[in-house]
């Protein structure tokens, strides 16, 4: 790992934990597709427990809609993808808001299960009140969600960019890069920006990081209060 991630790791563990809250601390980690929030909240997930603080970690990709909802307006549908994909409802009701203020601390980590396209069966848990929520999502700081954050984490990347990492990603046997590229333009590229005008989570994070190149990350932006 260079210097310049174990930094940034750093520096995004001591800004969870200092957060004081009578609650777990949520702290969500957003970003178009193939940003790299799922890689940078498992990285980050050991500097904050040895800072002291347990973590729940957490993925949006635990509370999809069937995939009958997902896909009802079409496959390359752009609103169907940003309005359509996951289960907000959901997400706050087992995870967000029993962390939260008044919340009773008990939670699931998911609620569907879209590998099997049916319900994830999924204990709960009692989480301490120091524990802090690593939670890695897109989309994460649209209308429904926004206010339900003790600290919200950007990672800002270009399109082009984060076409080149699905390409690696996603292409298989069943799925040809110029399948991936092309889904990436009709839907998912579409769709993330409907979200992007819409949240406007760049300017909302609370924390704006640059992860075009992973190994040398840039904070862009510092909007704690």
């Amino acid at each position: 790992m260079s210097p310049q991630r174990e930094e940034l790791l750093r520096f995004l563990a001591r800004a969870a934990v200092t957060i004081d809250r009578p609650h777990p601390t949520r702290v969500a980690i957003d970003g178009v597709d193939a940003a790299g929030k799922t890689i940078l909240a498992d990285q980050l997930a050991p500097y904050v427990e040895d800072l002291g603080r347990a973590v729940i970690r957490a993925s949006v990709d635990g509370f999809h809609r069937p995939r009958s909802d997902r896909y009802r307006r079409g496959p390359d549908s752009a609103e169907g993808f940003y309005h359509d994909s996951f289960d907000y409802a959901a997400l706050r009701t087992y995870l967000l808001d029993p962390l939260g203020p008044g919340g009773d601390r008990s939670y699931r980590t998911a609620a569907f299960d879209w590998r099997t396209d049916a319900p994830a069966i999924v204990e709960r848990t009692i989480a301490s009140e120091s524990s802090v929520l690593l939670f890695d999502g897109i989309f994460s700081e649209r209308p429904e969600l926004v206010d339900a954050w003790d600290l919200c984490i950007f990672l800002d990347v270009a399109f082009d960019e984060t076409l080149r990492r699905s390409l690696v990603r996603d292409s298989s046997a069943t799925s040809s890069q110029a399948e991936v590229e092309r889904r990436f333009w009709a839907r998912y590229a579409p769709g993330q920006k409907l979200y992007l005008a819409e949240a406007r989570p760049r300017d909302r994070a609370h924390l704006l990081v640059d992860h075009n190149d992973p190994a040398n990350p840039l904070l862009l932006a510092d909007r704690r209060a």
